[in-house]
Formats: structure tokens, C-alpha cells, sequence
């Protein structure tokens, strides 16, 4: 409007100036000069006018828009007032207590000060292959070995803190370990199924003497004693550890062991120490006639152990171990004492074991003193360890052989891995091991990446012979095995791992009779794994 109003005194005062110009010729200057000024005056007198009306009108718009939305407002209100009368009202919602991730896919629920928490874990490892097995003679035992597959682990449990410093552990493993052939039925084999509670324990790590970090700890748990079984089994080099770790642990320590004891580490040194009781599931029953029962063994193991000189892409790793086995257990109802040094021939496709000393009876003790060493250089890694094993036969039962001399045996073995991928073994203080390794580029179809492959070599030996061609003697054979690998992480939780064995059993009859009953193998399996 006020733009019409300009044009309209525009055109007013251009008719001026033209009416001024005609009248030019019959009037004189000076009337001309004083009726523009007088036309001029009233222009102004009505823009002034017009500016006024306008600003009248714009106030008055806005004010009618505010008390509109006064009012739309004071109803809302209203309508809010009548529906909270009618609904209870909840208090303020609390701040969020708790902070929940995912480190490495493993479900983790913590305090927001994370100084409790508690996470998911499990371990599936599925296995298959098959045996090319060759007995020697008619009179070998086994006459063959069962192709197939195995549920080597699957673990499903607990694991985590409170109050910063207590640790806590609840496993369960409904794998088929030792393959069933458990019980005391006639014919029943060793090595029965161990299904049960891997872990349950508690650790205390509040202590920190000498600059380092300390954990006292009791309960069933996963000893880390020897190197290779405080490697996790989710980052071994090959499918089975080798027998003559496994034949070790199996004494008093291992999977499955109940325990009581220490470690102290720091970078460059672990030393630990506990004293351990039967595996769970172990008989319990001072009564019991079938099966037996049979007092409770308990022994205890050390270790020291560490690494000296590391650096960025190397590293290396020396340690020794003893283990004694001080109360074997008692069979109370036969009043036999007896222990048994055994192991499959490292695989778990058949839970048949090649090579055994069988009972050996009136045992009163075992020690067992290892060394080990390991190294890494960029992506290869070498590791080794040998066992030395004794038994003492001095325990009273009334029953022969009597005043039978220790046994003696030994085995050890020797590795190596190579990523191709480029990545590496990274160290683990608290366990004094080697981690696995972790794809620098995952598997991925649509990334590009191909995650890591490793190849691994393994020279395995164990010695269960001793004073053979004497009455007392133990033929329990001579196993060796070599074993080739290739493993894929595809990323940090899956993982596929393909294994070719060939294995040599030299065995004899009895200590007394030299008569062949020993076999070869080959065989191949694969391993399907996940773990979170």
C-alpha cells in the first residue's frame, strides 16, 4: 500500500512540474516557485500520514497473534491439567547404572564407573576327518580307529568382576571331550566323558607387590601350567596340544582341576604356584562300591616363567614347571593305589588311546619338571618344551609288586607357525603365552579383505617305556608324530583349521615278550570354530 501511495505522489508532483512549464509562458518565476513548495508541503503532510496508519496497523496485527496463541497455550494447559487428574503421573526417569559393549563380540553389561561386570562366553570347536590307521600285526591294539567327528568344546558361561578387584569365572562345557566310553561296566574304556564345569572360580587381584599385579585365586579352573596349556585352546597352533603336555597336565593339572594358589607378573615375568585336588566330576564317595570309591588325589604344580628381551616385532620366551602328584587317589574298596600315563594319538576323532602305561600300581607320588622356550620374529613363531616324568611305587597297599624301583619316561616336542598374511603372536603377561593371531582385514566380500592364514609344523615324541625285559618294567610304547597345519581366522571370532598327521607307534607286547603290537596312521581332519 505504501508503495501505491509513493507512486501516486510521483505522478502528482511529475503533473506539477508539467502544469508548472505551462504556466511558465504566462506567469512569472517566482509564483511558479512558491506553488511547488505549497504542493511539495501537503505531499509530505500525507506520506506522514500513510507511515503512521501502517505501523498502527502492523502493531495491531501482532498483538491480535499473540493473544491467540495466549489462549491456544492457556487450553492446552487445561486439557493437560483435566488428563493428569485422571492419570497417575510416574516420577523422573533415573539416570542409565550401567553400560553395555561388545569387546570382541562378547556381550558385556558394566556399572558406569565399569568397576562390576559381567559378560558372555562360549567356545564352539566342531571337528571332523578321518583315519588311514595301520596296525602292525593281528595282535595290535586297535585293530582300527572310528572316522567321523567330534564336539571337541562347546562352552557356554559367566565371566567377570565386582568392585574392581574380584574376578569370577562360570563355564560349562557340553562337548564331548574324551568322546563318552565312560563307567564302570565290563569292557568300558579310559578316558570317560568329562562334560561339566570347566570353570568356577574365584581371583583376587587387588594386591599389587614388587611393581607388578597379583592374583590369588580358588575354585575348578584352567591351570596355566606348561606353556602350551596356558595357551588358550582357541589360539593353539594345531588341533590337539601335544601328547607329552597333555600326559603332564592330566596328572594334577589341566582342565577341569580344582585349585588353590597364586601368580604374581609383570612384563617380563610371571611366577605362580597352586595347590590342586581331583577334576571335577572326580568320585566323591568313601562308600560307594560301583563304581568304587576312592579317596580324593590332591598334589600341586609351579611355574616360572617370562620374557626377557621383546621388543616390536620380536620377542622371546623361557620357563620351567614341576608338578607333583603327593596323593594319588585310593581305591577304597579294592585298597589299590594306582595312576595312569596315557594319551590318544592327537586327535579326538576316536577316543582310543595308542599308547598307555596302564595301571601302574602301588603309586605314591609323581613328579613331573618340563622346560620351555619360545620366540617370535614378525609373523613366525617357534615354540618348545620337553617333560620329564617319575613315579614312585612305594605305596603300602599289601599288594605286589613290592618294593618296585620309580619309573621313568619322557617326551617333548617342538613347533613352528608362520602367518602369510604378514600379522603376529601378540604376548600375554598374565598368562605368560602367546595370544592368537587377529586379521589385520577381515573376511569380507563386500571390503575386500581376506582375514589371515598361518601355516605350522609340529615334531611330537612320547616315551612310555621303562625297564623293559623286567618283571616290574612298563611297555607302554613309543609314540611320534609329525603334523601339518593351515589355519584361517577369517576375523576375530571365526576360525578354520586343517590338520594332516602321521604318526609311528613303536610298541612291544609286555615288558617281558618283544613281540610287535605296535601301528602307523595318517589322517586328516578339520576343525570348525567360533568363540566370543
Amino acid at each position: 500500500m505504501l508503495s501505491k501511495t509513493f507512486a501516486t505522489a510521483a505522478l502528482g508532483l511529475a503533473g506539477a512540474l508539467a502544469a508548472s512549464q505551462a504556466h511558465a509562458q504566462s506567469a512569472s518565476s517566482d509564483q511558479e516557485i512558491a506553488l511547488l513548495k505549497q504542493q511539495l508541503r501537503v505531499l509530505e503532510q500525507k506520506l506522514d500520514k500513510l507511515q503512521k496508519q501502517t505501523a498502527a496497523n502492523t502493531v495491531a496485527a501482532a498483538s491480535a497473534k499473540a493473544e491467540a496463541r495466549l489462549e491456544a497455550r492457556s487450553e492446552a494447559k487445561v486439557a493437560v491439567a483435566n488428563a493428569s487428574a485422571a492419570i497417575p503421573v510416574k516420577g523422573p526417569a533415573a539416570a542409565a547404572g550401567v553400560v553395555v559393549t561388545m569387546p570382541n563380540n562378547r556381550p558385556t553389561i558394566c556399572t558406569a564407573d565399569e568397576a562390576n561386570c559381567i559378560a558372555i562366553t562360549g567356545r564352539v570347536h566342531w571337528d571332523v576327518g578321518g583315519y588311514d590307521y595301520r596296525p602292525n600285526t593281528a595282535a595290535t591294539v586297535p585293530q582300527r580307529l572310528d572316522s567321523g567327528e567330534n564336539l571337541r568344546r562347546a562352552r557356554i558361561g559367566l565371566a567377570g568382576k565386582f568392585f574392581n578387584d574380584w574376578n569370577f569365572a562360570l563355564v560349562y562345557d557340553f562337548g564331548g571331550t574324551s568322546a563318552g566310553f565312560g563307567g564302570a561296566a565290563p569292557g568300558s574304556l579310559p578316558g570317560g566323558g568329562v562334560s561339566g564345569v570347566e570353570n568356577a572360580f574365584l581371583s583376587y587381584t587387588g594386591l599389587k607387590p614388587f611393581g607388578g599385579r597379583m592374583a590369588i585365586e580358588a575354585g575348578i579352573m584352567d591351570l596355566p601350567y606348561t606353556l602350551d596349556e596356558a595357551t588358550s585352546s582357541n589360539d593353539i597352533l594345531f588341533m590337539e596340544r601335544a601328547s607329552s603336555g597333555v600326559i603332564a597336565t592330566n596328572i594334577a593339572a589341566g582342565d577341569f582341576r580344582s585349585a588353590v594358589g597364586t601368580r604374581w607378573y609383570n612384563d617380563q615375568l610371571w611366577v605362580g604356584g597352586y595347590v590342586t585336588g581331583p577334576a571335577a566330576g572326580a568320585i566323591h564317595s568313601a562308600s560307594s562300591v560301583a563304581p568304587a570309591g576312592t579317596s580324593e588325589q590332591y598334589g600341586a604344580v609351579a611355574r616360572i616363567a617370562g620374557n626377557p628381551i621383546n621388543g616390536k616385532d620380536y620377542s622371546v620366551h623361557l620357563g620351567a614347571d614341576a608338578q607333583w602328584l603327593i596323593q594319588p587317589p585310593r581305591n577304597l574298596i579294592a585298597n589299590t593305589q594306582t595312576v595312569t600315563l596315557s594319551d590318544r594319538p592327537e586327535l579326538r576323532l576316536d577316543p582310543t588311546t595308542l599308547v598307555s602305561t596302564g595301571a601302574m600300581a602301588n603309586v605314591s607320588g609323581a613328579q613331573v619338571y618340563s622346560i620351555e622356550a619360545a620366540a617370535t620374529y614378525g609373523p613366525l613363531i617357534l615354540q618348545g618344551e620337553y617333560f620329564w616324568y617319575n613315579v614312585d611305587r612305594t605305596a603300602n597297599t599289601g599288594l605286589p609288586p613290592f618294593g618296585a624301583p620309580s619309573l621313568k619316561f619322557q617326551g617333548g616336542y617342538a613347533q613352528a607357525g608362520y602367518v602369510l598374511t604378514g600379522e603376529s603372536h601378540a604376548y600375554n603377561p598374565a598368562s605368560a603365552a602367546y595370544g592368537g593371531v587377529k586379521p589385520a582385514h577381515p573376511f569380507s566380500l563386500e571390503g575386500g579383505g581376506w582375514g589371515a592364514w598361518e601355516v605350522a609344523g609340529r615334531f611330537s615324541t612320547i616315551d612310555l617305556n621303562d625297564q623293559l625285559a623286567t618283571a616290574n618294567g612298563i611297555a607302554g610304547g613309543r609314540q611320534t608324530v609329525y603334523t601339518l597345519a593351515l589355519n584361517w581366522y577369517v576375523n576375530g571370532n571365526v576360525r578354520f583349521m586343517l590338520d594332516y598327521l602321521h604318526g609311528n607307534v613303536s610298541k612291544q607286547a609286555s615288558p617281558l615278550s618283544t613281540a610287535d603290537v605296535g601301528s602307523k596312521f595318517d589322517a586328516v581332519a578339520m576343525r570348525t570354530q567360533f568363540a566370543f
